[in-house]
């Protein structure tokens, strides 16, 4: 199917229900609740209604993002008939929601990873997208619906936040021309930036220094890795969302061509981020324990001991390196 004939499978979906759930990513950042808060925005401007359901509470960085208070939990939900996925690569990123994708009467899919392989009845997926955003930016000019200034707010959380502030590899000419647009129109992204990279809390900051001053370089400093445990979390006070942003600094050490950073969740497991400097693909290396992302940004879950979760993912990278080598 072509990218038009997708998007246009979008469209008729959206013509053709009334209620829709809107299910976002374990784990949620800016793109998933971006996109899919502009999605129930675009839904609800043509009369349907719309939730938009997330296996946790919005996290406290993005509760500026208009609608973050109307964001449901799976056991709230109301599932409706039809579901609209956003930035979600496969089913098992709904965890708990994923009872009402399978109960739904049609199932659309809105994203730009790579991996996604195309899971519900429409699919608009963009491996060349920057984010989801990028994506329902498109959608609200396909349909020909104005972009809001409480869209504005969420399309950009979304793009600046998957891009690094348009940073990234993955930034596209696309991305920033948008950007332009929503300036143009009048987006504070002064605030904006302000709420998500300048306003941290002293609980967030005392853990970061924590973890980072013990994080080690391997392979003769290309690699770093930083972990944490959920007993160094409970001394701190902090909780998950305190984690956001660590894989990213230790990437930005001078020397570091790809970074880990490995979290240990309550259940046991453990959440392995990965980031790249464009030399080594993650993605591939996430994609082999059952997760996903891209060539410069992925993740996955270990059920192994911490030990053997650490030796596993720096044995993938070392390679990985040595492969780019060549």
């Amino acid at each position: 199917m072509s990218d038009v004939e997708a998007l246009n499978s979008i469209i008729e979906g959206i013509r053709s229900f009334d209620r829709f759930s809107i299910l976002t990513h374990v784990s949620p950042d800016g793109d998933t609740l971006g996109s899919g808060i502009a999605v129930q925005i675009l839904l609800e401007s043509l009369g349907k209604k719309a939730e938009v359901v997330c296996e946790e509470p919005v996290p406290h960085i993005y509760g500026y993002l208009p609608n973050a208070g109307r964001v449901v939990l799976p056991q709230e939900a109301a599932s409706f008939e039809c579901v609209i996925a956003c930035d979600c690569a496969d089913r098992q990123r709904f965890k708990k929601a994923e009872h009402i994708f399978e109960n739904a009467k049609h199932t659309m899919v809105i994203d730009h990873h790579f991996t996604n392989k195309g899971y519900a009845d429409a699919n608009l997926i963009r491996p060349g997208a920057s984010a989801a955003c990028e994506v329902v930016f498109d959608l609200y000019k396909a349909m020909d619906i104005p972009v809001c200034p409480e869209a504005a707010v969420c399309i950009y959380t979304g793009i600046v936040t998957d891009t690094g502030n348009l940073t990234y590899s993955n930034t596209t000419p696309h991305a920033i021309r948008i950007v332009a647009e929503l300036y143009e129109n009048g987006l504070n992204i002064t605030e904006i930036n302000r709420n998500i990279y300048r306003t941290i809390p002293y609980v967030k900051t005392r853990l970061q220094g924590h973890v980072l001053s013990n994080m080690k370089l391997e392979a003769g400093g290309r690699i770093g890795i930083a972990t944490v445990t959920v007993g160094e979390m409970e001394a701190f006070g902090a909780t998950n969302e305190d984690c956001e942003g660590i894989v990213d600094s230790v990437r930005d050490v001078e020397s570091v061509r790809v970074a880990i950073f490995i979290r240990e969740g309550r259940d046991g497991t453990y959440k392995v981020s990965l980031r790249s400097k464009e030399c080594a693909d993650v993605g591939k290396i996430a994609g082999k324990y059952g997760g996903g992302g891209h060539a410069a940004a992925a993740g996955y879950s270990s059920k192994e001991p911490l030990s053997t979760t650490i030796a596993n993912v720096l044995r993938d990278v070392s390679q990985e390196l040595e492969n780019d080598k060549n």
